[in-house]
């Protein structure tokens, strides 16, 4: 960021104590190996992978909603069905 080198969090510069808002510890577990991590690294190293990760979890929240509108579609013309089969019986009995 602005020509300078990178400074890791805590690092010291001219005989003072630095630290860049943008060193962060990314911990969960590697999508491929299944591994827990704890990596330290910049924000703007770790752009790229978290929206990757993103956009894997957005494709999984879409899946699962359509999956839950197909099961209410079918819920919903069963219970027409039900509705109009007690509708019938009613006119057959009136």
């Amino acid at each position: 960021m602005g020509g300078e080198p990178c400074v890791e969090d805590g690092s010291i510069r001219n005989g003072e104590l630095v630290a860049c808002r943008f060193w962060v510890t990314v911990q969960g577990m590697h999508p491929q190996t299944g591994e827990t991590t704890n990596h330290k690294d910049c924000a703007m190293a770790w752009m790229p992978v978290l929206m990757i990760e993103n956009s894997k979890v957005n494709r999984e929240t879409g899946a699962a909603v359509e999956s839950f509108r197909n099961e209410m579609v079918k819920a919903n013309d069963v219970n027409t069905q039900v509705l109009i089969a007690t509708a019938n019986n009613k006119l057959i009995e009136g």
